[in-house]
């Protein structure tokens, strides 16, 4: 494939239009397989070779990550996190594209974050034909259990994603949204300040 082949596909990646794997086979070398299999089997007690594999896998990751084993990603250098992330086990990130994780984060456990979709038509699944959209995850998002997050989908400041939803669209900020697909049940205000729950 020569280079503007490539610059070609990247371009229809860019624009969330559908791709196939051959086509997008020249991106190999950005998957990071190797140390996220090294990462999920080094021992809590490495903390220190912990920290140096997230910064060897991720695009980007900010201070006082905590990233609970096992996790998976397609790539893992198209992920980029900020400071005082917590992620529990079962983190999937589908990160063919951009996927970027705000300040203060906290997402539960077997969370999927998928950049990446299929088209209906099965002919055009032919060499599992696909199309991405970036991910954004506001500062201080909060994400209960088993929530997919799906392409393109914006999730604002502060806002709270119950468990078990699938997000299919953006979330404005300071909202508790929830369920399949997720909605928007209603604002944080300060009365949440004396509440123990998000009491949807």
């Amino acid at each position: 494939m020569t280079h503007a082949h490539e610059e070609e596909v990247l371009a229809r990646i860019a624009k969330g239009l559908v791709y196939t794997e051959s086509e997008a086979a020249f991106q190999a070398p950005r998957r990071r397989t190797e140390q996220i299999f090294e990462y999920n089997h080094t021992p809590p007690s490495e903390t220190e070779k912990r920290r140096s594999l997230l910064v060897e896998i991720f695009g980007s990751v900010g201070e006082r990550t905590v990233l609970l084993p096992p996790f998976h990603a397609g790539f893992g250098s198209h992920v980029h996190i900020g400071d005082d992330f917590f992620g529990n086990v079962n983190l999937t990130f589908v990160d063919d594209v951009d996927i970027r994780i705000g300040d203060g984060v906290m997402i539960a456990p077997s969370v999927t974050l998928t950049t990446t979709g299929h088209p209906v038509h099965p002919s055009r699944r032919v060499d599992f034909g696909r199309f991405s959209e970036p991910i954004v995850i506001e500062d201080k998002v909060w994400i209960g259990s088993n929530v997919v997050v799906l392409p393109g989908v914006r999730i604002g400041y502060g806002s709270v994603i119950g468990a078990g939803s699938v997000v299919s669209r953006s979330i404005p900020p300071m909202t508790v949204a929830v369920g399949t697909p997720c909605r928007v049940v209603r604002a944080i205000t300060d009365e949440d300040l004396t509440t123990r729950a998000a009491g949807y």
